[in-house]
């Protein structure tokens, strides 16, 4: 359960904080730290190896397989010991196993009190750090009143579809709306929980310090606010998004979200505690270089009908970020905070709306489409999940 009152939590998040923007001339999409507190600034934290090389600045991806088929509005994607996934379905509030290598498909249950509509429903998800020992699944959902986040204990033991034990909310009160939920879910390197919310199309939450909309939120995994966050009692990290889908960290344990803008600008930001990533005063990167009044910049920025993006990963010395309306994926070769080459776009068009890109551990990615969401146009064997190989 929520450790305090969410009054409690936020009322003292007096902060400067952090992400970007996305979504598109249609109708709005909505879609792991060290133990020490996160460095105040992008450099890399104490112990971090720096990357010795850059990466090139042309990449390839080579789909090398369909792992699996004829998923129902899959969203949330979480990798288990072992590699299998688990897949979270919007629309139906189930959470499905899928084998890494035979691609059998296994119903775990659904997640009690998931109320779909719109872009809400049943949305990110993450295994706990600790997985081995406690087996414990953490899911970021919309109910009738609002967003949430629980964990629930994963016995794969028991049959098919009852294999997901009773949920334990450590997070409530996340505003909800028919657009901009947020919902991206992910254990950092400090094995804290970060999650990425939207502002529900209310643009004022952004701004507003004492709501988690709008934000990045990190917290202990039982809901706490976490050691080091630029207030003590407030989960919130950075404000000023409008709508965060994508988190990943980079080698050196940055790390980096995915917004989707409004009808100008899409956004890749490097997060730092405490900034203000801008919206709803600045979309995309302000001219001259600097988006002034304590504003941060996005490291790249897209035409929205060239993204909407949702999933990001990092593989390979890039970040990969899948596109919902442009329907590409996207890779931005960094070198170190700073871009080697302009991003290039791969599979335009070719599978559809693409919602998440998760990295498999081995320099390949697990890419999962997106066209039963609504907005898609199905083709026969939508969903999928396909395996690709990058560089």
């Amino acid at each position: 359960m929520q450790r305090r009152p969410q009054t409690a939590v936020l009322a003292a998040a007096s902060l400067l904080l952090v992400a970007g923007c996305s979504s598109g001339g249609a109708p709005p999409e909505g879609g792991g730290g060290s133990p020490a507190a996160p460095s105040k600034s992008a450099a890399a934290p104490p112990g971090a190896t720096p990357e010795s090389t850059a990466p090139p600045a042309k990449g390839s991806v080579k789909v090398t397989r369909t792992l699996t088929t004829g998923l129902t509005s899959p969203w949330g994607v979480a990798v288990l010991p072992g590699g299998d996934l688990l897949v979270a379905s919007r629309d139906t509030g189930k959470i499905f196993r899928i084998g890494a290598d035979s691609g059998k498909k296994t119903e775990l249950g659904s997640v009690p009190g998931v109320d779909p509509g719109g872009e809400g429903g049943l949305l990110g998800i993450a295994v706990s750090s600790t997985f081995g020992a406690d087996h414990q699944v953490y899911a970021y959902f919309t109910t009738a009143s609002d967003n949430r986040i629980a964990r629930m204990n994963y016995d794969e033991k028991r049959p098919p579809g009852n294999q997901l034990g009773a949920p334990d909310t450590i997070f409530k009160g996340i505003p909800k709306g028919q657009i901009h939920n947020g919902g991206r879910i992910a254990f950092g390197p400090d094995k804290m929980l970060y999650a990425g919310t939207g502002e529900t199309g209310d643009k004022g939450l952004a701004q507003d310090k004492g709501s988690p909309a709008g934000k990045i939120l990190r917290m202990t995994p039982d809901g706490e606010p976490a050691h080091g966050n630029p207030e003590a009692d407030s989960v919130v990290y950075d404000y000023g998004h409008r709508n965060v889908q994508g988190l990943a960290w980079d080698n050196d344990k940055r790390l980096w979200a995915s917004e989707f803008g409004q009808d100008t600008w899409d956004e890749l930001n490097l997060i730092e505690p405490g900034k203000n990533y801008g919206w709803p005063e600045v979309e995309g990167k302000a001219k001259g270089g600097s988006k002034g009044a304590g504003f941060v910049n996005p490291v790249e920025q897209w035409k929205t009908a060239d993204a909407s993006p949702s999933g990001i990963a990092f593989a390979k010395g890039s970040v990969w970020m899948a596109s919902l309306r442009g329907e590409r994926l996207w890779r931005i070769p960094l070198d170190g905070t700073k871009p080697v080459a302009a991003p290039q776009a791969f599979l335009k068009g070719t599978y559809g709306r693409l919602r998440t890109v998760v990295a498999a551990g081995d320099g390949t990615l697990w890419l999962v489409t997106s066209n039963t969401d609504g907005r898609g146009t199905p083709h026969k064997g939508d969903d999928r999940i396909l395996r690709l190989k990058v560089s």
